[in-house]
């Protein structure tokens, strides 16, 4: 019996830019590959549905999204062709009574979709560079927020297809955000100049926090799901850091791992300490931080 699931899209490195999917299950003898599904193109994100341990959908360099069941040796099950540039960041929504995809590409649009039907609900625009993450709100139904090229980091509401609020974040392209789980008004951005920053959406003058440490672009940022100011950040200088912002010294620990750029990172829902990475080096590392294992 499996413990946890893990998934990710990889892009092999081949004249046809192909893409892998991988479905690795852990159990108490470490991980075991469950499933592989391949694509014509490199894929660049993952999300699980919320209501179907089995679904999940991708995005990749073609400009679609895939929609995969793991428990059918083939697929995809069906294929959504809107975006006409790569699609960087694909999310599904978190809250209960909707089940919407959100869809984030270098053709400067965000697209919503619902999973049952063919074609995208509604385009956002208003990004004024690519889009490198779309991340829905886990309190607020209808609310994502989006990041991109353009510097700026910008939420949204499905009622209405304009934009509710523009930070300038920073003074460079922002390549990811998340969510606070724990405040609907904090969420926190990774960019190139090698910050992270904490923005209060009641107030985004100032961020209310700025972490630095890493010496490349960060690639990925994610809030912990057990700890309300606690988050994880992983970088091009091949590093994962652990941060409280509540903390004078706000530096936890820092993981050294891999011996390529660090762009995948996710913090377990079902284990406090555990955390899932990834690297251009093609190695999926599962682990427990020592700052997480110890007592706050």
């Amino acid at each position: 019996t499996s413990i946890c699931r893990f998934l990710c899209g990889h892009k092999f490195s081949t004249p046809v830019g192909c893409g892998t999917l991988l479905i690795l299950d852990q159990n108490e003898s470490g991980l075991r590959l469950f499933r592989s599904f391949d694509w014509n193109d490199g894929l660049f994100d993952v999300t699980w549905s919320e209501n179907n341990e089995h679904i999940l959908v991708t995005c990749s360099g073609d400009g679609s999204l895939q929609l995969w069941d793991t428990a059918k040796a083939a697929g995809p099950l069906q294929v959504y062709k809107e975006h006409t540039q790569e699609v960087y960041s694909v999310d599904w929504s978190q809250t209960r009574g909707e089940q919407l995809v959100v869809s984030g590409s270098w053709d400067q649009t965000v697209k919503l979709w619902d999973p049952t039907v063919g074609k995208s609900l509604c385009t956002f625009r208003g990004h004024e560079s690519v889009i490198y993450s779309t991340i829905w709100s886990p309190h607020i139904p209808g609310c994502f927020a989006s990041a991109s090229g353009d510097q700026t980091l910008r939420i949204w509401d499905v009622k209405s297809t304009g934009v509710r609020i523009v930070v300038p974040a920073h003074q460079a392209e922002i390549l990811s955000c998340d969510w606070c789980k724990y405040n609907e008004n904090l969420l926190v951005t990774g960019a190139v100049d090698c910050s992270l920053r904490g923005w209060d959406l009641r107030n985004i003058r100032q961020p209310v926090f700025e972490l630095l440490g890493h010496t490349y672009a960060i690639r990925r940022v994610k809030f912990s799901p057990f700890h309300a100011s606690v988050l994880a950040s992983c970088s091009y200088d091949f590093t994962v850091r652990f941060w409280n912002f509540s903390k004078p010294d706000p530096l936890l620990e820092t993981v050294e791992h891999h011996t390529e750029f660090t762009c995948g990172l996710d913090l377990s829902l079902q284990s406090p300490t555990q955390v899932a990475d990834c690297a251009w080096d093609e190695t999926i590392k599962i682990y427990d931080p020592v700052c997480l294992t110890m007592p706050a």
